[in-house]
């Protein structure tokens, strides 16, 4: 059970956290407005569809900012404290710095398996459906792209012809094993390529070999055709790239399809490692502002404290960018790029937990 001060110490800071939560979150829904509004200006959609959309983008934009909440919520919650002068008084009750911020770190773990395990799951879900309906409105909702357990699968639209694509595998630059289906406009087979072996570095595709069947009549061809197209590899890795989108259990799923497809699995599980960390980020997060504050003491301005804040949270957010980009383009694996980062900022708030003042 929790003494009567610890208590008082909690809701304050939860106090403190909640504020700073719904601010934010005011905040990204009124920059978020006007993005939609922008993109939706020369549609003749419902004219609700941009705020709806922004209700449904906002969990997860706020969710990507969390850690900062937990920063700024700390500052605040400290500041407080130290203006009404109670650290004496706690420290009389026998809570001392270091157990002070012992509370807050294992209270921010709390709130973290909270939100990674609810909150996150119902904001991948809304996010889903924000993506869903604004690929609908989009100039590239005729492109689209899905994996399966049986492939990859493409949709293409181009010179009045639909063009299915599937193909065993991605390695490298090739497809693998591929069909290709031409249809019209009216859904009717109008011609098929089959190839082992197609180069799909740009948009203008090498096919290899191919097999050409028109009006069940088949043509083998030793040569190698080109073949135009809306897709190249960038493009299908961006039409993956939106990982958000999906829960834990559906990232784990998804994690098995790609290392079937032989497509690489790098950001998925970047994510993944990611999510699990989670916690431990936003208690050291925590951690790592109440050094600050108990250095910085009582005798600066609400203002400057919001500012260094700010600094912070933006050289922690550039610094873990760099580590994640590393992991996706792979020149990092994946469990050091969001591993070696946590590490470094644990070093450094251990470091700055020997030094903090106790008189």
């Amino acid at each position: 059970m929790f003494r009567i001060y610890e208590k008082y110490l909690i809701k304050k800071f939860l106090k403190f956290f909640i504020n700073i939560t719904f601010l934010f979150f005011a905040l990204v829904i009124v920059l978020s407005v006007f993005e939609e509004l922008s993109f939706f200006k020369n549609s003749k959609s419902n004219f609700l569809l941009p705020y709806i959309l922004t209700l449904l983008n906002a969990p997860m934009t706020l969710f990507e900012i969390i850690p900062f909440i937990f920063l700024l919520s700390t500052q605040l919650f400290f500041y407080d404290i130290f203006k009404k002068e109670e650290l004496s008084l706690l420290k009389f009750n026998g809570l001392s710095n270091l157990k002070i911020i012992k509370l807050l770190f294992f209270l921010s773990l709390f709130i973290g398996v909270l939100t990674i395990s609810v909150y996150y799951n119902l904001a991948s879900k809304l996010n889903y459906y924000y993506t869903d309906i604004k690929n609908f409105h989009s100039k590239d909702n005729k492109y689209l792209a899905a994996v399966t357990d049986s492939g990859l699968w493409l949709k293409d639209e181009m010179d009045e012809s639909i063009f299915i694509t599937k193909a065993k595998i991605i390695k490298d630059h090739y497809l693998i094993d591929v069909i290709i289906n031409e249809f019209d406009l009216n859904f009717l087979l109008k011609n098929t390529i089959q190839s082992s072996k197609i180069n799909i570095i740009d948009k203008k595709w090498i096919i290899y070999n191919p097999i050409q069947t028109s009006e069940n009549i088949s043509e083998k061809k030793d040569n190698e055709i080109n073949f135009k197209t809306n897709f190249d590899i960038d493009k299908i890795s961006s039409l993956f790239s939106n990982v958000s989108t999906l829960n834990i259990i559906e990232l784990f799923n998804l994690k098995k399809d790609y290392e079937g497809l032989g497509y690489s699995s790098d950001e998925i599980r970047i994510q993944i490692f990611r999510l699990f960390s989670e916690p431990l980020f936003y208690g050291l997060m925590c951690v790592f502002s109440s050094i600050i504050m108990f250095k910085l003491k009582k005798n600066n301005s609400i203002f400057f404290l919001f500012i260094i804040g700010i600094l912070i949270s933006v050289m922690i957010y550039y610094f873990n960018f760099v580590f994640s980009s590393l992991g996706n383009s792979g020149k990092l694996p994946a469990e050091i790029s969001i591993f070696l980062p946590m590490l470094i900022m644990s070093i450094i708030v251990t470091i700055g937990l020997l030094t903090v003042n106790e008189n």
